[in-house]
């Protein structure tokens, strides 16, 4: 179910996803297909634009299927005042998953983990996220207080909605829209299962990665709003949380370009609303405060 809601000290921006990683460390073979992204990139290469944007917190977020990776993300957030959670990745399918969570909890920098992803976008199995398996594994992320972040591909969207409705006591956050082919100008079923998650008040969805399921070189505010009304119209504004997803989103545009995308997305709102979007519903949904 969702959190209770924190009030906070005073408005805060926050970015609710962002990536950082180091190729001296590891590699990350997913850029390959963008050399602009086959490089290092740090809290330093981020932080003009935050000061810039008046962007308060951000939420870092796994990228790779890796234990070391998380630790390395904690103990960045432990490091960076900027950095005020990480989502990490454990093995869903490990049989000590409770274990595990509980390590990474006690662990330097550990107060900072609000999260745990894993990239069921890569999964051939469009059910993944139903397997026996892995759905004990999301129950030992939420029996821990965490949230599990959902990165898929909109074929997989049934199977999230299944699981949760199954998993009630979970809290859940649909990363990037649920990713709809918007280059395709697809939005049905998209719209349809958006729709019926937006009715389960255990789950919120991140208002980020729309400009790299559009067209990277030519997409348009106007192209985006369809997606965008759908997520804010099935979640409402206390459930949608505004995130970069740089520096992933950079063959599509710059950390300001996807955020003035964003605010002409939700001009329309209130100034409460749009806080809500810009801060508050990350601030809540991952316990932020309690984080930092």
């Amino acid at each position: 179910m969702a959190p209770d809601r924190i009030a906070p000290v005073k408005p805060a921006r926050v970015d609710a996803h962002h990536h950082v990683w180091d190729l001296d460390v590891r590699e990350q073979p997913w850029t390959a297909p963008w050399p602009m992204l086959h490089r290092s990139f740090s809290v330093s290469d981020l932080r003009p634009h935050l000061l810039s944007n008046r962007i308060d917190a951000t939420v870092v977020v796994q990228t790779l299927c890796a234990a070391e990776e998380t630790l390395e993300l904690l103990a960045l957030a432990q490091a960076a005042p900027e950095v005020a959670g990480v989502v990490g990745w454990v093995d869903l399918c490990a049989p000590d998953v409770d274990e595990l969570v509980a390590s990474l909890r006690e662990g330097p920098g550990g107060n900072y983990l609000v999260g745990v992803r894993h990239p069921v976008q890569d999964e051939p199995d469009p059910r993944w996220l139903c397997r026996p398996g892995v759905r004990q594994g999301i129950v030992s992320v939420g029996r821990a207080g965490l949230a599990y972040d959902c990165l898929v591909r909109a074929h997989q969207l049934p199977a999230v909605v299944e699981t949760v409705t199954a998993l009630d006591d979970v809290r859940f956050v649909l990363d990037h829209g649920g990713k709809p082919v918007i280059i395709e100008g697809s939005i049905t079923p998209w719209r349809d299962h958006i729709r019926s998650l937006g009715k389960l008040p255990n789950v919120s969805v991140k208002l980020s990665g729309l400009v790299t399921e559009a067209d990277p070189g030519a997409w348009t505010v106007e192209q985006l709003r369809p997606y965008s009304e759908v997520i804010i119209e099935a979640f409402g504004p206390d459930r949608v949380m505004w995130g970069s997803d740089w520096p992933a989103c950079l063959p599509a545009g710059s950390y300001e370009d996807v955020l003035a995308a964003a605010g002409s997305l939700t001009a329309s709102l209130s100034a409460s609303e749009r806080a809500a979007v810009f801060g508050n519903t990350a601030l809540s949904w991952y316990s932020l405060e309690e984080a930092k």
